[in-house]
């Protein structure tokens, strides 16, 4: 036998043992896959933040497969009315030992730094009523987890309490307050509090109210927490409307239906069935039911009364116009109409915060997150006229520093609302709502004139020296100077006001002032600030508990519970 010969034989034995094998692992392949095979045990997750949406408009896909390929992928049939919220069905005992998920998003942002007043003494912003951002920290720390840098928005977490300014006096519909004290964190800095009280407007006096909901019924609604909690927080609001008030139900997931045609707000029993009769399932085509929302509320428009449309949503938009910036350009063309936008965000897991976000500020409106009941009440409630009722628009805020005071200085949040100093006195510039009693308020960390830490600047060759400051100026350490339009006009108003140098110690400040800068310096520990200097969160809780003072709703109890649990899941 030749050496060929064997090497055929050889060749013909290796492809039959191959043959056999391949048959035997086919098999083996096609039995596992008639099965579902067990998975390992893992940490438990929400269920909803599994669920993943196909785009598809005419059905839901609850795609397990995707994250467990061993499973098959279940559909259920597309509904905007008449079903009821679909549990995860025979996936939930799997879910419940499932990895953790999650794909929220949201904006970076960098840090205000220190500016020196000799080289800038102008600081200018648009101010922000939105308050998302405190009740979505509370939401991840809740759920025993810090949140995410980007999550944490200071000038919202501290916008989130109320404080007490002076009403308004005289023919302006704001009061300016500028408070003063030693800056707990930093002892040879100072902290600047200025706040901004909106007048009171009593109920009877408000104007009518066309209301558009915009309600997302996509799968991704389908959770507890998004839309049944969802049609609770609107029967709130529905049931405070009256026979002058119109309201009308917009639906949007594969493609956007009108549930509810402009209906007087008496007519409560119809308003609760068409809310009560929202189900969920499809993907999400936001930005058809942004256009048809709109169109109907322009089919109704109030010339001097409330034209609002409220967005309720996780974000998640996967149809349609779906980039962030696509997105900001429908609503900047729409909000032309003189149609406001209040954003309501609901969910977790595909929670998207920067979309949510860039809808309300480039759509003439207010944001707020709701991850509860309490929440709902106090949005749709008890700040109702704030959050649906504009006083007055681009409402823009100029401080300038005086050099022989005042160092350098820092904006505390207000990050995404920086604005050029022009732009102050621009009326075409767009700029942010305030609602009907609302407040701001806004922290400024300053650095006293020869101090051991100001920033370092070469002093500027061509700016011209004009000799000392004037002797009235002397004790002064900032100007405040406020812009705003009223409703139904163009043209802008200014007011002043002066804020006077001190030497209070913290404990002579007032309650708010100190309570302020606890939730300040909580949300500089939670973006891992670089200028805590020596703070702390035993600190902070001092600092809050004796503070809190008034606290009807426990909103500060809860606040300082917050505290301790982060500083628990910060070790």
């Amino acid at each position: 036998m030749t050496r060929r010969t064997h090497f055929s034989i050889f060749i013909l034995i290796f492809i039959l043992f191959a043959g056999l094998f391949g048959c035997s692992n086919s098999q083996e392949q096609s039995k596992m896959d008639s099965e579902v095979r067990p998975l390992p045990a893992a940490s438990p997750v929400n269920k909803e933040s599994m669920s993943t949406i196909d785009k598809k408009p005419a059905e839901t896909n609850i795609v397990i497969q995707r994250k467990f390929p061993g499973l098959k992928q279940k559909t259920a049939p597309n509904s905007y009315t008449s079903m009821p919220a679909r549990p995860m069905i025979a996936a939930d005992s799997v879910l419940r030992n499932s990895a953790p998920w999650n794909r929220e998003s949201y904006n970076a942002l960098t840090e205000n730094g220190f500016i020196a007043t000799a080289n800038d003494s102008l600081s200018t912003f648009s101010i922000d009523v939105d308050t998302a951002s405190y009740s979505n920290i509370r939401r991840f720390i809740n759920q025993s987890t810090l949140p995410p840098i980007g999550a944490v928005r200071i000038e919202e977490m501290i916008n989130y309490f109320s404080y007490s300014y002076p009403e308004p006096a005289g023919k302006y519909p704001f009061s300016i307050t500028g408070e003063l004290g030693p800056c707990p964190w930093n002892k040879a800095h100072k902290l600047v509090r200025i706040g901004l009280k909106a007048k009171d407007i009593a109920g009877r006096n408000l104007p009518p109210s066309n209301l558009v909901f915009l309600i997302d019924v996509s799968g991704s609604m389908a959770a507890a927490n998004k839309l049944p909690l969802l049609k609770q927080s609107l029967k709130m609001l529905a049931a405070q409307l009256g026979k002058d008030d119109r309201v009308s139900i917009v639906v949007y997931a594969g493609m956007d239906s009108i549930v509810l045609e402009p209906t007087p707000g008496s007519e409560q029993k119809k308003i609760m069935a068409a809310i009560d009769g929202l189900g969920a399932g499809g993907s999400t085509h936001a930005s058809s039911g942004i256009i048809t929302a709109y169109k109907l509320a322009g089919q109704v428009y109030m010339p001097k009364g409330n034209n609002r449309i409220i967005l309720a949503s996780d974000g998640d938009f996967n149809v349609g116009v779906t980039s962030r910036g696509e997105l900001q350009k429908l609503i900047e063309d729409k909000r032309k109409s003189g149609i406001y936008l209040t954003v309501l965000g609901f969910g977790m897991g595909n929670y998207h915060d920067d979309t949510m976000e860039i809808l309300a500020d480039k759509g003439n409106g207010n944001y707020a997150y709701i991850d509860n009941l309490l929440e709902a009440k106090k949005v749709m409630v008890k700040e109702m006229t704030g959050t649906m009722f504009t006083l007055a628009k681009d409402v823009k805020i100029q401080v300038e520093f005086n050099p022989a005071r005042i160092a350098a200085y820092r904006l505390i949040g207000y990050e995404n609302r920086a604005l050029a100093d022009e732009d102050f006195n621009n009326d075409k510039k767009d700029a942010g709502e305030i609602g009907v009693g609302h407040r701001v308020t806004a922290l400024y960390e300053l650095i006293p004139v020869g101090s051991t830490d100001m920033p370092s600047v070469d002093p500027l060759k061509y700016r011209q020296i004009n000799g000392t400051i004037q002797a009235e100026y002397q004790n002064e350490i900032m100007t405040v100077k406020l812009r705003y339009k009223p409703l139904h006009s163009e043209r802008s108003i200014l007011v002043n006001r002066v804020i006077k140098d001190n030497q209070t110690s913290l404990a002579q400040t007032s309650d708010d002032f100190r309570f302020a800068a606890a939730v300040a310096g909580f949300g500089m520990l939670l973006e891992k600030s670089k200028f805590t200097g020596t703070l702390d969160y035993d600190q902070i809780l001092s600092l809050a508990k004796q503070a809190r003072g008034r606290d009807d709703d426990g909103y500060r109890a809860e606040f300082i519970r917050l505290v301790a649990t982060a500083q628990l899941l910060d070790r």
